[in-house]
């Protein structure tokens, strides 16, 4: 990995390229992430969406989304979701419904932006696919997940706790190409597995068995912060709740678990000064 940036990164068919908050309140929601992750915000309208991207300094690496009354009398509530880029949405969402998931929103077209679908895996962990359709004139690939150089405001790390560890990995490996790195040992908490997308030499992030107090199976994406205490004193003044760490992990970084004040599950990662 040395001597590459994110940028360089050449991404394919099971990359992660975004990350979407859908919130109850997008104004209380920036006023929270906006300074814990250095975030800017652009509104964007169009199609009739009201939909807001955040920006690690110049980059916009996600967005935030509203909670329309019909999503919440659905059923929706707050919830983070990254995107993973494929070579075909259709083809895609045809196999997570084959392969024993849910679509949850059909393959849909977003001018200027591209075709996505919203999904669920077997054991219920949502998600979206994406074949991104740029403007013209927009180039590079996306720098939302920092694959190489650890880089503040962008995520960091994209974990799984899913229900059936076993079940989720073959159907990953199945339908985006993701493959075992490498595993821990965490005891009675189980097996934690580190994942790349095939072919890559790089780590995207984990599956591992979901704690029994969860109730559902879940992503979760740590995004990185320059100091985990301060963090962790933020997110106490601003109505957050942190329920698990910071915890010390292999390489000196510090992690949490937290609850934003509407009620989505975030996790940080960063040092300890």
């Amino acid at each position: 990995m040395t001597g590459k940036t994110n940028d360089q990164v050449n991404q394919k068919h099971g990359d992660f390229i975004w990350y979407e908050l859908m919130t109850s309140d997008v104004e209380a929601s920036k006023s929270f992430y906006g300074p814990l992750l250095g975030w800017t915000f652009e509104q964007h309208g169009g199609s009739g969406m009201d939909y807001h991207v955040f920006m690690a300094k110049t980059k916009g690496i996600g967005g935030f989304m509203p909670i329309s009354k019909e999503m919440a009398d659905g059923g929706a509530r707050p919830l983070w979701a990254g995107y993973i880029t494929v070579d075909d949405v259709d083809k895609a969402a045809s196999a997570v419904a084959a392969e024993g998931g849910q679509i949850l929103m059909p393959p849909t077209d977003i001018p200027t932006v591209g075709r996505i679908a919203f999904a669920s895996d077997p054991q219920g962990a949502p998600f979206y696919v994406m074949k991104p359709q740029p403007p013209e004139g927009a180039s590079g690939p996306s720098e939302a997940f920092a694959a190489y150089q650890p880089t503040e405001g962008h995520c960091a790390w994209n974990e799984l706790a899913t229900a059936d560890p076993d079940a989720a990995k073959h159907w990953y490996g199945r339908l985006f190409g993701f493959v075992q790195m490498d595993s821990m040992d965490m005891g009675p908490m189980g097996e934690y597995r580190i994942m790349a997308n095939a072919g890559q030499d790089f780590a995207y992030g984990a599956l591992m068995k979901k704690p029994d107090e969860m109730p559902v199976s879940l992503w979760v994406y740590y995004f990185r912060v320059p100091d985990i205490d301060k963090a962790v004193s933020y997110i106490a003044e601003k109505g957050g709740h942190v329920i698990n760490g910071p915890m010390e992990i292999p390489g000196g970084d510090f992690v949490l678990n937290g609850i934003d004040p509407q009620g989505a599950m975030f996790a940080l990662i960063g040092k300890r000064n």
